[in-house]
């Protein structure tokens, strides 16, 4: 295997039925890649808001809770809203945690593809990783 950088259009990624062979087999390839790099861009900022989204709701839902839960306490509630918002807490958590591991997935078989030293596949993950950043970072902003 080499361990520099070469121009080939034969190479095997990530896996031994990933093994190309042809141009267009290499095209393919990159394109695959360069969409693996667009989606961890995606996921990543997507994380980001969901995040900051979770974070700008819970100190309503906490102060909520000490309302509620003064009331709760005259009215003898049975369901308490502090248990739901910790309930709701711990599911969002989660989720968070799942898309993290999608999240490391991803990156590591991006890692393991430019491990190649295939010159095409690191130029489509930069490339994928440059139009990913460009699509995905105006989420951030938008409200």
């Amino acid at each position: 295997m080499a361990m520099h950088f070469i121009f080939s259009d034969t190479v095997v990624l990530l896996f031994d039925f990933w093994s190309v062979h042809s141009p267009a087999g290499m095209a393919l390839s990159v394109l695959v890649v360069l969409l693996l790099a667009v989606l961890y861009e995606g996921i990543k900022v997507g994380k980001a808001k969901l995040l900051h989204q979770v974070l700008v709701n819970l100190p309503t839902c906490i102060s909520q809770q000490a309302i509620a839960e003064t009331d709760g306490e005259s009215a003898g509630s049975d369901s308490s809203p502090v248990s739901r918002t910790h309930h709701r807490w711990y599911l969002c958590h989660f989720g968070q945690s799942l898309i993290h591991v999608v999240q490391v997935v991803i990156g590591y078989f991006i890692m393991l593809a430019v491990m190649s030293y295939n010159t095409w596949i690191f130029l489509g993950v930069v490339l994928g990783s440059a139009v990913g950043y460009y699509l995905a970072y105006p989420l951030l902003s938008v409200a």
